[in-house]
């Protein structure tokens, strides 16, 4: 059965302990789901799926779900791809219109990085004497991605490694934060109507129109010097909520409708957990070979840049595609609140889509990644 995308929406993407620091992330959540609901006069949906990476547990989707008003019968359930939890939010959504299980699906994730709970590992847990965050025994915020690393810094280590591997220069991955910036600034107005208003926020607070050499030049190494992967040349850490709303071929014909696009297939995979950001590219390249499909088909490419180390690995490998990829500019600008990010990629992609194919792909901490290929 086809899928059809009616539309999405989503919250500003705020900085982190900035204007959302202490609004939580189902209640960022809720907000985009009343709005999609009152959009589309949806009386009801078959069910709520949604990404969150770093939120207090349980099944945040549910919660949003309620705290929207959706009826107590609505189903709801909790993904956790980490970076790749929206995307893979879609495209289980996809999936289970696709074979008769449902007609209607909301699906895209929240995040809020601001809140993001302490852990702490169990007594009898050996990691408990190898973490303190905050002072506490065992404390820890950030998972383990890979059997071989233990490090909450894990991901701009790994981002370091493929800048060391590939030999790129700060210079190139600059050169992408600069573009990722003069892009979103541009495409303010053209996103605008995608932005539901939250506490008063109503755009999203991490592009920096005045973006220079200079401010990059002077951004702090967090991996000491020597490295590369920088503040400016990483994305932020933010909050945020999105979500797009999927339909069967028949709610489509029933209700008269019009949708924005056809999620024609999806993918997901791995790569080397300690080189976590060569998922993108790895899952794009396996989607469009499923489908006989080259970069150059497509009209509009959306890669999530959480290290510009990605931009940089496209440009080399598809250069002749760069004027299709992140056209609206991307997370080095905007941000990452990480369980959202694959929604906001895919209502990106539909801004940025005139017509023809379009794709988007998120890597995944730990080495996956997820990919989603539309036609307008």
């Amino acid at each position: 059965m086809n899928v059809y995308i009616l539309g999405g929406l989503r919250t500003p993407i705020v900085v982190a302990n900035t204007k959302f620091k202490d609004i939580r992330p189902e209640i960022l959540g809720a907000g985009v789901l009343m709005a999609l609901r009152e959009k589309f006069n949806l009386e009801s949906v078959d069910e709520i799926i949604c990404g969150n990476a770093i939120g207090t547990g349980g099944n945040i989707g549910r919660l949003t779900t309620l705290i929207a008003g959706f009826d107590e019968s609505t189903a709801a359930l909790t993904v956790d791809r980490q970076c790749a939890s929206g995307a893979a939010s879609i495209a289980i959504g996809y999936a289970k219109i696709a074979c008769g299980l449902a007609d209607v699906i909301i699906a895209g994730g929240v995040e809020s990085a601001s809140l993001q709970p302490l852990r702490v590992y169990h007594r009898n847990d050996p990691r408990y004497n190898l973490t303190a965050a905050d002072g506490i025994a065992g404390g820890y915020r950030t998972a383990q991605f890979s059997p071989d690393e233990f490090d909450e810094l894990a991901m701009l280590y790994g981002a370091q490694r493929v800048a060391d591997a590939e030999n790129i220069s700060k210079i190139a991955l600059d050169a992408w934060a600069m573009i990722s910036h003069i892009r979103a600034a541009r495409a303010v107005e053209i996103l605008r109507g995608s932005i539901v208003e939250v506490a008063g926020v109503s755009e999203d607070t991490g592009i920096k129109k005045n973006i220079s050499r200079k401010l990059l030049d002077r951004a702090p190494l967090p991996l000491g010097a020597g490295t590369v992967i920088s503040a400016g040349n990483a994305c932020r850490i933010n909050d945020g909520a999105a979500f797009v709303v999927l339909a069967s071929e028949n709610f489509v014909r029933q209700n008269n409708l019009t949708p924005v696009a056809q999620i024609l297939d999806v993918a997901t995979g791995g790569v080397n957990p300690l080189e976590s950001p060569r998922g993108a590219q790895a899952v794009a390249d396996k989607l469009l070979a499923r489908n006989d499909l080259t970069y150059n088909a497509l009209s509009a490419i959306e890669f999530n840049e959480a290290f510009a180390v990605i931009d940089v690995l496209f440009e080399r490998e598809h250069s002749d595609c760069v004027d299709r990829f992140n056209k609206l500019g991307g997370a080095l600008a905007y941000g990452h609140p990480y369980g959202a990010s694959g929604a906001i990629l895919m209502i990106h992609l539909l801004a940025a889509l005139k017509s023809g194919l379009g794709l988007l792909s998120i890597a995944g901490a730990g080495g996956t990644g997820d990919a989603i290929l539309i036609e307008r």
